[in-house]
């Protein structure tokens, strides 16, 4: 898709847009309808034959062909349909697991499209970016990505990076024009062509699009943003080398087999076919196909779950990580609180208002500071804090946009690190400039030149009004004739006013979900650019440790990067901090070892979002640039979201964990059985293609849905993070796998060597396979949970399960029992009572893990 604009922090103010009515709802739908969507076309979303042909490379698929085409030519039809029906099945069940993960990611597709704000109706509509067609306006702001091809109209300041289309890094200033009919070549100054998928680095904009889709001059030069193919995770280059090597082995195992079985059985034509199936049964067993499948379904029915959680996933890797996470980065307002700002208190010298108490009669002395706070804020203001002022403005100044409607912005002086206050400077006619500032209390201080005793005041109720919980900001203004207009912001001398108060409180659920991090063992840091006090009791009221050591920006500036990394340990508090900060912080935190995640939302913020283990972009509030360089966009900006997301990481690793054992643990039995019988020359072959067929439809179905539906872990928020460089395949975890496998081997051999010398082959074979089958089912349930019990783990739903279970039941009851189905598995009838055993004896070794798991929660405790 064309990248276009996504939420933002602040939309136009000086920009008027009362000029632009843009197209009509009707007309832009039959634009759509004529012009198709603006975007490009993407990468061929595989379909049914694709996905079919996909299947039909597979080893597996290969060597069922290749087992059934044996049959055929050792004069076994019915062993050859059987298994080439078999491999329909196969197809079947790994088409509908290929296109619930298609789905999936189709609807993180969905969810992830970017929006465009466009004027339409004379309205402001944030659409869909592939819904913009020529004609529309586009509203463009910093941090913004142009959506289409377009003509500037009208605009202030607007500066565009166009490296994406000229390989020039540094941005140039576009120049509005209402003449213009046509676009020019991209690079060059003070032109009116804005183009799709450059960025809007300062300024704002309305433009009219001209190109959408492949008539943009990104859709000319080539579709090279399309071919990207998805990164490999840490864990999918790990499993690919398990893969590699359990196929090397398999080769070689196959190998070996057709070779021995038939020299240990003295040759001859049939015996050679007999080696040929025992080698492709064993190369089936051996080889771990399913490994593939188990992290492309889960990372895919993983960043679906955490999208459920309103986290949308843009870089898989971020799900391996969050389970590692030490320490979580958030800003104060809209994460930590409600991003609900309500003006409070005005406080002027001898006067202090609480406007709760307040009726419908402003008070002539906080009348000046109201309205000199409103001028210094945008007239159509995003910001909550400025959308507050203009709320109370309407309660008690009357309506705010006719405020001075004759004034028109002389000029802006923006936020700046070193200089924490907004001024807009009015002109008001007659060569008169009013100036209102607005921000920090010690900046404004600054500005206005108060002497040592009345700034000695000010910082006193400050930080009274700051230790409420509440926002300060101080107000000033000041008057110039307009050619003696200071060009630097420092050089302004302005008149003191009084303070504001703004309360935002902090969301209802983010006390309980920072004291699930401490218990998980995550740091939560909080960073904000409030006076410290505020940080403080922000930080007090959310649960957070330690409030009361707070670091503050001008401090942090002092110190060295060693130096921080030490204090860093012990504060959780930074307050002042401007976003340029956090990429300190974040390197500082890496600089002890720990895995960071950083929320952000401005274009500042983007090197910090990169620079981080797991970047968080807002979605309701964040700029373009912030949600391309992180690897999570938080849809809802909220704390609790995050901390559900960690918790699904979590879930997530674990679960996979748990499939991998399963697919060790049921490998070893099968790989066994079909083996053994190749060095004991009075063995007839126990595991035939057929069989192995057979097992693979119980045990796909079972790593891939089964394990990925499972609930969390009781304890999953009671333990420490994991190590990061922690290998998926710990060698507790193996073993754990292996040992389970080799019981089950056991078992299943002790069955055939009880039934053999009075049943004969066949109900041997068959009881084995029963034996087999059952001690599968068995390891499922063991390991749905590795701190319950099977039946403590019961109680958790999984419908998956069920039907797997109920599946599997029925189908081996067929096999055993239908006269057809015997001699196509190459069993004989078995008595109830000896079925009965053999189940036993494949549900009981399992039984060493169940005793494990009781006496592992009795030595760890519950949290410990």
């Amino acid at each position: 898709m064309i990248p276009t604009a996504a939420p933002r922090t602040h939309r136009p103010s000086s920009l008027d847009l009362g000029g632009f009515a843009g197209l009509s709802e009707e007309d832009a739908q039959r634009r759509l309808e004529r012009e198709g969507p603006n975007e490009l076309p993407a990468r061929d979303r595989r379909g049914l034959l694709a996905i079919a042909w996909e299947v039909v490379r597979e080893p597996m698929f290969l060597m069922l062909v290749a087992a059934g085409t044996l049959y055929l030519l050792m004069g076994e039809p019915q062993d050859a349909l059987m298994l080439l029906g078999f491999v329909v099945v196969v197809m079947a069940i790994t088409i509908v697991q290929e296109r619930r993960t298609e789905h999936a990611l189709e609807a993180l597709r969905d969810l992830s499209s970017p929006r465009a704000l466009v004027i339409r109706s004379g309205q402001q509509r944030r659409i869909p970016g592939r819904e913009v067609v020529p004609g529309d306006l586009l509203i463009l702001v910093e941090g913004d990505r142009v959506p289409a091809d377009a003509l500037l109209r009208a605009g202030i300041n607007l500066s565009v990076d166009e490296s994406l289309l000229t390989g020039e890094s540094v941005p140039v200033r576009k120049a509005p024009s209402t003449q213009a009919q046509s676009l020019e070549a991209p690079g060059g100054d003070d032109l009116p062509s804005v183009f799709s998928g450059t960025l809007v680095t300062a300024g704002q904009g309305v433009a009219e699009v001209l190109g959408t889709g492949l008539h943009t001059e990104l859709g000319k030069i080539g579709k090279a943003l399309q071919q990207v193919e998805p990164e490999s995770t840490f864990l999918q280059r790990e499993t690919g080398r398990l893969v590699r090597t359990f196929a090397v082995v398999s080769l070689v195992a196959c190998t070996v087999v057709v070779v021995l079985y038939p020299l240990t059985r003295g040759g001859g034509a049939q015996v050679w076919k007999e080696g040929l199936l025992a080698g492709i049964a064993l190369a089936m067993a051996t080889l771990p196909e399913e490994f593939p499948v188990v992290l492309t379904v889960f990372m895919a029915l993983g960043a679906w779950r955490i999208s459920r959680s309103r986290v949308l996933t843009r870089r898989m890797p971020a799900i391996e990580t969050l389970g590692a996470a030490t320490v979580l980065c958030v800003d104060k307002t809209g994460t930590l609180t409600l991003n609900q700002m309500t003006l409070k208190r005005l406080e002027v010298e001898g006067h202090s208002q609480d406007l709760a108490l307040l009726g419908s009669e402003l008070p002539e002395p906080v009348h000046e500071l109201m309205e000199y706070a409103i001028l210094a804020s945008k007239r159509d203001p995003f910001d909550p804090m400025e959308r507050a002022l203009h709320s109370a403005g309407e309660r008690w100044l009357m309506a705010t946009e006719h405020l001075h409607p004759d004034w028109s912005l002389a000029k802006e002086y923006p936020l700046a690190p070193d200089l924490l206050a907004v001024t807009h400077a009015w002109n008001c006619g007659d060569d008169q400039i009013v100036v209102a500032t607005k921000g920090a209390p010690e900046a404004v201080v600054d500005l206005c030149h108060l002497p040592p005793d009345r700034q000695t005041q000010v910082d006193a109720r400050v930080a009274e009004l700051a230790s409420q919980g509440l926002r300060v900001l101080g107000v000033a203004r000041g008057h110039y004739r307009t050619k003696d207009l200071p060009e630097e912001h420092h050089d302004l001398d302005l008149e003191f006013l009084g303070l504001l108060g703004l309360e935002d409180p902090v969301r209802p659920t983010v006390p309980a979900a920072v004291a699930e991090c401490h218990a998980a063992g995550i740091r939560v840091v909080m960073i904000t650019g409030d006076y410290p006090l505020t940080a403080e009791s922000i930080a007090r009221q959310a649960g957070i440790a330690h409030p009361e050591q707070v670091l503050t920006g001008p401090e942090l500036n002092q110190l060295s990067d060693a130096d921080l990394a030490e204090r860093i340990r012990a504060v959780n508090v930074f307050a002042r901090v401007v976003p340029e900060q956090k990429l300190r912080l974040v390197t500082a935190l890496k600089a002890n070892r720990e895995v960071v995640a950083m929320t952000g939302d401005g274009v500042n913020d983007a090197p910090a979002l990169k620079a981080a283990h797991i970047g968080i972009a807002m979605g309701g509030r964040g700029t373009d640039v912030a949600r391309e360089a992180a690897a999570l966009v938080l849809l809802d900006d909220d704390f609790s979201s995050i901390v559900a997301a960690v918790k699904l990481g979590r879930r997530i690793f674990d679960n996979i964990r748990k499939a991998v054992a399963f697919i060790l643990a049921v490998h070893i039995p099968i790989a066994g059985l079909s083996l053994l019988p190749v060095f004991f020359s009075g063995w007839p072959l126990l595991l035939l293609p057929v069989h192995i067929v057979f097992l693979e439809l119980v045990i796909d179905p079972s790593c891939s849905l089964i394990f990925e539906a499972e609930q969390a872990e009781a304890d999953v928020m009671q333990r420490p993070p994991r190590d990061p460089q922690e290998p998926l395949f710990s060698l507790k975890a193996t073993g754990l796998a292996l040992l389970q496998g080799i019981t089950a081997l056991a078992a299943c051999l002790a069955v055939y060597l009880w039934a053999r010398p009075s049943h004969g082959h066949d109900v041997a074979r068959a009881l084995t396979f029963a034996a087999l089958v059952t001690s599968f089912l068995a390891i499922i349930l063991a390991n749905r949970s590795w701190t319950l019990s099977i039946l403590g783990s019961l109680r958790n739903p999984n419908p998956a399960l069920w039907w797997v279970l109920g599946g599997t039941v029925t189908c081996l009851a067929l096999v055993l029992t239908w006269p057809v189905a015997q001699r196509l598995f190459h069993f004989a009838s078995v008595q109830g009572l000896d079925l009965l055993l053999a189940c036993a004896a494949g549900f009981a070794s399992i039984l060493w893990f169940e005793a494990f798991k009781v006496l592992r929660h009795r030595r760890i405790p519950a949290g410990g």
